[in-house]
């Protein structure tokens, strides 16, 4: 599907994603030390900007939820691409631990916004929907992320793995470790249907104005942490959305 409208899909000139990929690398290094620089369209310092997205776009029966609230009272939604080091690095920072600290108080969607410059992104995508079929998704979605250097990185350890061949041979054992059967797996992975899912989610994002992931909707307004500096701001920022919200 073109993504022509998209700067950060472009596969030429510096776009938001290219930054954040250095901006990981340099992460390699100074994680240790909390530091995080995000390079996210404006530098308000307002956590939520823009009109409201509408929720039929946001979220579909279909979509993906990792954590629900009874009263669906906030619905936080996350566009990412698995590939993407800036999405790993909101995942181990911040969304994995807000995962289990707001279990049932939040409901959390996932949606896939696989981008061009990363070359696995869609079949991991592909391997995230496959488990979806046989009521797996979230346990895929951890296994792709926990494991995310061993398919997704190349073996510098710095830039983005190209090899497809030995990301599906891991996909294929996350699989089996998650007692799916394999061979359905494998067939749902090249399916219509998985395809057509995650197609049916870029479309949606595009919808939504996405420019570049991870972006986070919070009750259909965009979350921007703005200038921040170490992950502590921004999980600052996040939660204070997100309580503001509950509080409502």
């Amino acid at each position: 599907m073109s993504k022509n409208k998209n700067p950060v899909t472009a596969k030429s000139g510096l776009s938001t994603n290219v930054i954040l990929t250095i901006v990981v690398v340099v992460l390699a290094v100074g994680v240790i030390g909390g530091v995080l620089l995000f390079n996210r369209s404006g530098s308000e310092n307002n956590a939520s900007s823009g009109p409201a997205v509408a929720a039929e776009i946001l979220r579909k029966p279909d979509s993906n939820v990792l954590t629900s609230a009874p009263d669906d009272k906030v619905t936080v939604v996350e566009f990412l691409d698995f590939q993407c080091p800036g999405c790993h690095s909101y995942y181990s920072g911040l969304t994995k631990q807000v995962e289990k600290d707001y279990a049932g108080k939040i409901t959390f969607i996932t949606r896939n916004f696989p981008l061009d410059m990363h070359p696995l992104a869609r079949p991991a995508a592909q391997a995230s929907e496959a488990a979806a079929v046989q009521g797996k998704y979230k346990e895929m979605y951890h296994a792709l992320y926990d494991n995310y250097e061993a398919w997704a990185l190349a073996p510098d350890g710095k830039n983005v793995s190209t090899d497809e061949a030995k990301a599906r041979g891991l996909f294929d054992q996350y699989a089996q470790q998650l007692g799916l059967d394999l061979a359905k797996f494998r067939q749902d992975m090249n399916s219509p249907q998985v395809n057509a899912k995650i197609d049916a989610d870029v479309a949606d994002a595009e919808k939504a104005g996405v420019q570049g992931t991870p972006t986070i909707f919070i009750n259909g307004k965009e979350f921007d942490a703005g200038d921040i500096q170490t992950f502590q701001q921004l999980n600052d920022a996040f939660r204070g959305e997100v309580d503001k919200e509950l509080t409502k």
